[in-house]
């Protein structure tokens, strides 16, 4: 159905030279999202442009944390001036956040110059809603609260054309105590096990050589499916494809990753030696309190079994500071895992109230300046950490995909996800090519070409 409005989209900008801009905030599965969206914009006979002078401009959105939200209603007052001038100017709104009651109460009250609201179940309509809105010239909001139908098959418009993300399940049945996602996502769907395996031979047919399987909890594939399809059988049906040449995947929830995922990763040559793996916190009691389902001393012996099956694996994770109740004790308890586990790097957070979750509604939240100083006392004994852990490349030959170029600087991805700066020629992007690593600083390390 969306290829109707593809093609009557298109008549309509015939000749007219129009351009769109995507704004994406958020997650790995908000970019891939936006690259569906990207290939559909094209198609209707837009450029994509980073000009804020286009004549579409689509926000991707975010609610996991509060920031994104305040920047897109800054930008929505900075392109409501723009359409003052420029009347025909489409303003598009998708994502999660939009599944918000409060939010989309908000638009409808006081930003009727948006043109187009939908939310993370109907992405596949934006076509269709686009030309409602400019066959009607009013607002069109459609939010679902389920998904009700995918539609999968897209020839993806990828940033890069030797990596590419793939989904193999949506949703999360988790229920962290201050995690939005549930809400906006909905309930865990696995995709097909074929479906999936054929998407990747297409992308390594395309030039693909780093595929990335995306999910909120990767490690619970295949529970709804309920045939005894999981997610190491799936990594282990993709290593088998002929011409790629790495596989990555994140996120993985601590109390779903199995003994069997861990031997796959051990024993299949094309899955990188990488694992995010978040831990939030190091307090049992904080832990409950997340509702994480795992304890510190679990955590702490599932990384001893990862590290003694696949020594060279590089660790990293989520931690989130001043969670409702937290005391010093508790914080000191996150700092002494941060330092037994001796991450690789790790995604830092000052905990954001979300509406709708049970964290919000906790007494006793933390105040500002006490998590600003917890915060950074966490960043010092990360950056001394991940600054060592780095040490251990100096003088080592690492397998780059070199992934980005700029003035004989070439940017690029060792197999433990680690950031190489290097010099070199343009030809080599896409390329895996052998460096020798020459220095080591904190959060990327620099070589030379061998």
């Amino acid at each position: 159905m969306s290829e109707y409005y593809i093609k009557q989209i298109f008549e309509l900008n015939k000749g007219k030279n129009k351009k769109a801009k995507i704004n994406t905030f958020g997650c790995q599965m908000n970019a891939h999202d936006s690259e569906k969206l990207s290939d559909m914009i094209l198609k209707m006979g837009y450029e994509i442009t980073n000009d804020n002078d286009a004549d579409l401009v689509l926000f991707n959105t975010c609610c996991v944390r509060e920031n994104p939200e305040d920047k897109l209603f800054g930008n929505l007052g900075y392109f409501k001036n723009k359409k003052k001038n420029n009347p025909d100017l489409k303003i598009i709104l998708c994502g999660c956040m939009m599944q918000q009651k409060h939010i989309i109460d908000k638009l409808r009250s006081s930003y009727n110059f948006v043109d187009v609201v939908f939310g993370t179940f109907n992405f596949h309509k934006l076509p269709e809603l686009l030309y409602n809105n400019i066959m009607s010239n009013s607002q069109i909001i459609d939010i679902w609260d389920e998904a009700k139908e995918f539609e999968e098959n897209f020839s993806l418009t990828r940033k890069f054309p030797f990596k590419a993300s793939v989904n193999i399940i949506y949703g999360c049945n988790n229920f962290c105590s201050y995690c939005i996602v549930p809400y906006v996502r909905g309930r865990e769907r696995s995709r097909n096990f074929n479906d999936i395996v054929d998407e990747v031979k297409y992308l390594v047919d395309d030039g693909v050589k780093e595929i990335m399987l995306l999910g909120q909890n990767v490690n619970s594939y295949g529970l709804d499916l309920k045939n005894g399809e999981n997610f190491a059988k799936l990594l282990k049906e993709i290593n088998k494809i002929d011409g790629l040449e790495r596989i990555r995947f994140m996120t993985s929830h601590p109390k779903d990753l199995s003994d069997e995922l861990i031997f796959t990763m051990r024993d299949c040559r094309k899955i990188c030696h990488h694992l995010h793996l978040p831990v939030q916190s190091g307090s049992n009691r904080i832990l409950k309190l997340m509702n994480r389902k795992y304890t510190r001393e679990y955590y702490l012996k599932l990384v001893e079994k990862i590290k003694k099956n696949i020594p060279d694996i590089a660790l990293t994770t989520d931690i989130i500071v001043g969670f409702p109740q937290e005391t010093n004790e508790d914080f000191e308890d996150t700092l002494s895992l941060v330092k037994e586990v001796a991450f690789d790097n790790a995604f830092t957070f000052i905990y954001s109230k979300r509406e709708r979750t049970k964290a919000a509604k906790m007494p006793e939240q933390i105040p500002s300046e006490i998590v600003k100083e917890r915060f950074e006392k966490l960043l010092d004994v990360l950056n001394n950490i991940v600054g060592k852990k780095n040490e251990r490349y100096l003088g080592s030959t690492q397998k780059i995909l070199v992934e980005e170029y700029d003035n004989n600087k070439l940017t690029g991805r060792n197999e433990n996800n680690i950031l190489v700066h290097f010099n070199g020629k343009k030809n080599l992007l896409g390329n895996l090519v052998d460096v020798k690593i020459i220095n080591c600083k904190p959060f990327y390390l620099v070589a030379e070409r061998i």
